[in-house]
């Protein structure tokens, strides 16, 4: 699996995880997918991502999510 599809995957079950926790736990675990939401708009606009960095120094290989 590549970086981007890595950082995808993980994206969406942080946000599916803080949701649920939202749900089912407390409100303000509904701060962790806006967060990640708003870390994923920021990527977007600035091309730095954190997990990216992360992964890429643990040796994963770049590639185009749609290709």
């Amino acid at each position: 699996m590549n970086i981007d599809r890595m950082v995808m995957a993980f994206a969406g079950i942080v946000i599916l995880v803080g949701t649920a926790l939202g749900y089912t736990m407390h409100p303000y675990w509904l701060a962790v997918p806006a967060f990640v939401g708003a870390n994923l708009l920021q990527a977007a606009f600035t091309g730095f991502c954190p997990l990216a960095k992360i992964l890429r120094a643990l040796g994963l290989k770049p590639g185009s999510a749609f290709p």
